[in-house]
C-alpha cells in the first residue's frame, strides 16, 4: 500500500485534520497554513516579489520509492498571483522533519495567509533511483542540441 503517514509536529493545530483530496477525482490532496501560535489570529502578510516561509505542522513517512510534490493551488496562483517558489516542491522519503512551504506573492497586492487556510496541495509520486554512466558519446536524435523554443508555438 501506498500510504503516507502522518505526525504532528510540537506545534501543530490538530483541529484541521490531515490533508484531504476535494473530489473523487482529485489527484492533490489539500495542504492547511498551519501558523505558529503567535500568528494564528493575525495570519501572516506576503507583500509582493516577497517570500515566506509558511509551516503546515505535518510531518510525513512515504514508503521508499516515493516522493511528496508540493504544488500550487490553481486558483491562489490566478486571482492572487500566490504559488510555491520551488514548484513543484519536494519531500524526499528519507526526510522527517516538520513540512514547509516558500510561498511568493507574485501579485501587485499584499496576501494575507490565514492559520487553516488551503495553500497548497500534495500528490505522491513514484520516483526512479538515478543512476549514472559516463560515456563518450550520446545517441543521437532528431531535435540534436536545438533547445528554448526551438521548436516552435504552433
Amino acid at each position: 500500500m501506498n500510504a503516507l503517514r502522518i505526525k504532528w509536529s510540537d506545534k501543530a493545530d490538530t483541529s484541521f485534520g490531515p490533508p484531504a483530496v476535494a473530489t473523487a477525482g482529485a489527484v492533490g490532496a489539500d495542504v492547511r497554513a498551519n501558523l505558529g501560535p503567535e500568528d494564528r489570529e493575525s495570519g501572516v502578510v506576503i507583500a509582493p516579489m516577497e517570500r515566506k516561509l509558511i509551516p503546515t505542522g505535518l510531518v510525513v513517512s512515504m514508503p521508499e520509492g516515493f516522493e511528496l510534490q508540493l504544488r500550487p493551488r490553481s486558483g491562489l496562483a490566478l486571482h492572487n498571483g500566490i504559488t510555491l517558489a520551488n514548484s513543484p516542491a519536494t519531500i524526499d522519503s528519507d526526510y522527517r522533519g516538520e513540512i514547509k512551504m516558500i510561498l511568493i506573492n507574485l501579485g501587485t497586492e499584499d496576501f494575507l495567509v490565514l492559520h487553516g487556510a488551503r495553500i497548497a496541495q500534495m500528490v505522491l509520486s513514484p520516483v526512479c533511483a538515478l543512476k549514472f554512466a559516463v560515456v563518450e558519446a550520446l545517441d543521437e536524435s532528431e531535435r540534436g542540441d536545438n533547445g528554448f523554443g526551438s521548436t516552435g508555438l504552433r
